[in-house]
C-alpha cells in the first residue's frame, strides 16, 4: 500500500540493472510536466533544467529516456520516499571517484547511509544491501571490505525533492486524469527543439505521413501551440532532394555519467511542450512512437525534414534507412532530424565495432614469452599461517612510544593520549599502549591496529591506513583458478610494431573460504576465461611480471559483490585493470590507451609490487 504522504524522486535505468537518481531540480521540473497533464504534451526536454541533459527527452507515454545523439533508451520510473528519509530532507551522499569528481550514490543506499548518521552510529556496513563497503562517518571514508581500499564520502545539501500526498498515481498513470485534457493550454516554448517534438506528436496524433508545413517563426508561435497539417500530396508527388551538408563527424560528447550528475540549479517555470491539434472528432489523442511501423516512421522522418528545410533550420539528408546498421534505421532518421533542430552536427553511419577477439591463431602460431618462464600458473587454496598472533605480527612493524603526542588515532578518532575507542572484540593488548610504524612514522594506539588486523586478510602483512605504506608481503583472497599467458602474431591498436601478450583468465566457482566474505557458502565465476591483452614490448613484458606476482599473491580477483551486475558472492575483479579488448576501444577497456601501462604500473605498486618483485617470478 503506497504512502499518503511521499517524495517523489525520478530514475533511470543504469547500463548496470541501477536505479540513478536525477537530481531534485530535474525531478522537479519532470514532475510539474506530469502534474500539467496532457496539455503541455508528454515529452520532458531535461535540457530546460540542466544544460549537461541537454541530449535527452523522457517520454512520458512509454517512460523512456531518449538520448538524440545516440538514439539510446533507457527505462525511467517515479519512485516515492518517506517524507522523513534523506530526499525528503535534500541530503545527497557522494563518493569521490578516481578523477576527483564526486558521484551520488544511489537513492536506497543513500537513504541507508542517512539513517545511520542521524542514529549517531560511528560507521555503516553495506553488505546486507548488497554492498561490500564499510561507511565510517569518524573519517568519513568509504572502506572496501575486500581490499580495504578507501575513498572520501561526503554529505551535502540540496533541494528537497518534490512532495505529494493523497493516493499516490501509479509511475505509468500519465495523464493523471481525464479531466486534465480540458484545462486551459500553457504557453508554448518556441524553441526549434520543442517546435520539432510537437510537430512529431502531431503528426502521429492525426495519422499525417506527408510533409508538413514549416512552423511559423518564434515570434508568430500561436498561442495553442497547433501545427496545421495539409493533406498528402497526390500519386505523383516527388520529394525534394535533402539539402542539407554533413561538415564534419559528430564531435565526442562528455560521457554520460558526467551528464547524470544532476545540476542543483533551482527549478524556474515550467516549460512544457505545445498541445497537439485535435483530431476529426475534436478530442485530442495520442500515438507513442513504438505504434508506428518502419514504413511510417521512415516517411514522418522525411516529412519532418522537409519542415526544417523550409524553416530555415539547419538539417541533414536521411540517408540509408533500409541499412542494416544496428541503430534502428527509422530511430537513426528522426535522431539526425531531433539534433539538427538543435543546431548539432550530426553524422549518421555505423558506430564502430566492438573487436574483443583477435582473428583465429592456429596453435603452431602461438609462441612462448622470451624471458618469461613457462606459459602457465595455477593458484590453490590459501595455506592458513600458523603459530604467529596478530599481537607478534604487528611486533615487527611497530615501536613502542612511551610519551604519545596529542593527536587523535585517525582509526578510532580519540586522542592518544587517552584509551583507544574502538569497541568492537577485544584484542590482548592494553587499550592505552601506542606504537609507531617503523617506516613512515603514523603513529596509532597499539589496540586499533591489532582490530583492524583481525577483520582483514590476516596473512602476516599490514597496510597503514594513513599513507598505505605496505609492511610485509600483501595477500589476497583469490579463488583457485589458472593464469595462461603467449604471444599471438597481431597487433593492438596503437602498437603497430610488435605482437600482443594474450593473457587468459580460468576461475572455476566454487565454495568460500574461511578469508572470503561468506565461508562455506558458493560462489559464482562469470565470464571465465577471461582474455586480456598486452602489448609485446619491454614496458608490456614488465606488466605482465609483475601480474604474475601478483597473481601468486591472489591478488588479481577477489570474491565480492559485481559493479556490473549487481550480483553478489562472485567472482570481481580485484583493483588491478586489465584490457579486454583487442581491437577497440568502446568500453574503455581496449586500446589505443597511451597511458594505461603506466597506470596499471602505479596500481600494481598500490598493492605493495613493484620491479624489484619481478625476481620472485616462480622459474
Amino acid at each position: 500500500m503506497l504512502l499518503a504522504s511521499a517524495v517523489v524522486v525520478w530514475e533511470w535505468l543504469n547500463e548496470h540493472g541501477r536505479w540513478r537518481p536525477y537530481s531534485p531540480a530535474v525531478s522537479h521540473h519532470i514532475e510539474a510536466v506530469v502534474r500539467a497533464g496532457p496539455r503541455v504534451g508528454g515529452s520532458v526536454v531535461l535540457g530546460q533544467v540542466d544544460s549537461r541533459l541537454a541530449p535527452y527527452i523522457i517520454d512520458l507515454q512509454s517512460m523512456n529516456q531518449f538520448r538524440q545523439d545516440t538514439g539510446t533508451l533507457r527505462p525511467v520510473r517515479r519512485n516515492y520516499y518517506d517524507p522523513s528519509s534523506a530526499p525528503g530532507k535534500g541530503v545527497v551522499w557522494e563518493w569521490e571517484n578516481d578523477n576527483g569528481s564526486w558521484t551520488p550514490y544511489d537513492m536506497e543506499v543513500g537513504i541507508t547511509i542517512q539513517h545511520a548518521y542521524e542514529k549517531q552510529h560511528p560507521w555503516i556496513d553495506l553488505t546486507s544491501i548488497g554492498f561490500s563497503y564499510v561507511i565510517d562517518f569518524n573519517t568519513m571514508g568509504q572502506i572496501n571490505r575486500q581490499t580495504q581500499r578507501q575513498r572520501r564520502v561526503r554529505r551535502r545539501l540540496d533541494l528537497i525533492y518534490p512532495m505529494v500526498t493523497g493516493t499516490l498515481p501509479k509511475a505509468q498513470s500519465w495523464p493523471a486524469s481525464p479531466g486534465s485534457a480540458a484545462s486551459p493550454p500553457a504557453p508554448a516554448c518556441s524553441c526549434p527543439q520543442c517546435v520539432l517534438v510537437m510537430s512529431v506528436k502531431a503528426a502521429m496524433v492525426n495519422g499525417s505521413i506527408g510533409p508538413l508545413q514549416a512552423p511559423a517563426a518564434r515570434k508568430n508561435v500561436p498561442p495553442s501551440g497547433a501545427v496545421k497539417l495539409p493533406p498528402p500530396p497526390g500519386p505523383g508527388a516527388k520529394p525534394p532532394d535533402g539539402t542539407g551538408t554533413i561538415r564534419g563527424p559528430l564531435k565526442t560528447a562528455p560521457s554520460q555519467t558526467s551528464r547524470r550528475q544532476a545540476s542543483s540549479m533551482p527549478v524556474g517555470a515550467t516549460a512544457g511542450s505545445p498541445t497537439s491539434p485535435p483530431g476529426a472528432n475534436g478530442k485530442t489523442g495520442r500515438v507513442a512512437l513504438a505504434t508506428l511501423n518502419r514504413t511510417n516512421l521512415q516517411r514522418l522522418a522525411i516529412a519532418q525534414s522537409r519542415v526544417l528545410i523550409a524553416s530555415g533550420v539547419p538539417t541533414v539528408p536521411v540517408k540509408n534507412l533500409n541499412g542494416s546498421s544496428p541503430v534502428n534505421p527509422a530511430l537513426a532518421g528522426i535522431t539526425g532530424i531531433l539534433m539538427s533542430a538543435a543546431g548539432l552536427p550530426v553524422c549518421l553511419t555505423r558506430p564502430p565495432k566492438l573487436v574483443l577477439h583477435p582473428p583465429p591463431v592456429s596453435k603452431s602460431e602461438i609462441k612462448s614469452i622470451p624471458g618469461v618462464s613457462n606459459t602457465s600458473r595455477k593458484t590453490t587454496k590459501k595455506q592458513a599461517k600458523k603459530g604467529k598472533t596478530p599481537e607478534g605480527v604487528l611486533k615487527k612493524y611497530l615501536q613502542k612510544v612511551r610519551h604519545p603526542p596529542d593527536e587523535d588515532c585517525t582509526i578510532c578518532m580519540e586522542r592518544l593520549t587517552t584509551p583507544s575507542g574502538y569497541k568492537g572484540p577485544q584484542p590482548t593488548v592494553k587499550p592505552d599502549l601506542v606504537g609507531k610504524l617503523s617506516r613512515c612514522g603514523h603513529v596509532y594506539h597499539i589496540y586499533c591496529l591489532v582490530a583492524m588486523y583481525n577483520n582483514g586478510n590476516k596473512d602476516g602483512s599490514l597496510q597503514c591506513p594513513t599513507c598505505k605504506t605496505i609492511y610485509g608481503v600483501k595477500t589476497g583472497t583469490q579463488p583457485p583458478g589458472k593464469m595462461e599467458y603467449h604471444l599471438i602474431p597481431h597487433s593492438l591498436p596503437g602498437h603497430p610494431d610488435c605482437k600482443t601478450i594474450r593473457i587468459i583468465y580460468s576461475i572455476p566457482p566454487g565454495i568460500q573460504g574461511p578469508e572470503h566474505p561468506n565461508p562455506g557458502k558458493s560462489f559464482s565465476a562469470r565470464g571465465f576465461p577471461r582474455h586480456c591483452y598486452l602489448p609485446d614490448s619491454e614496458k608490456g613484458r614488465k606488466v605482465l611480471k609483475l601480474l604474475l606476482v601478483a597473481w601468486d599473491r591472489r591478488l588479481i580477483f577477489a570474491i565480492g559483490t559485481s559493479s556490473t551486475t549487481g550480483e553478489s558472492d562472485t567472482v570481481i575483479w580485484n583493483e588491478v585493470h586489465h584490457k579486454t579488448e583487442f581491437g577497440s576501444n568502446l568500453t574503455g577497456h581496449g586500446y589505443p590507451d597511451a597511458n594505461y601501462l603506466d597506470n596499471v604500473l602505479s596500481e600494481l605498486a598500490a598493492q605493495g609490487i613493484s620491479e624489484d618483485n619481478a625476481a620472485q617470478d616462480k622459474d
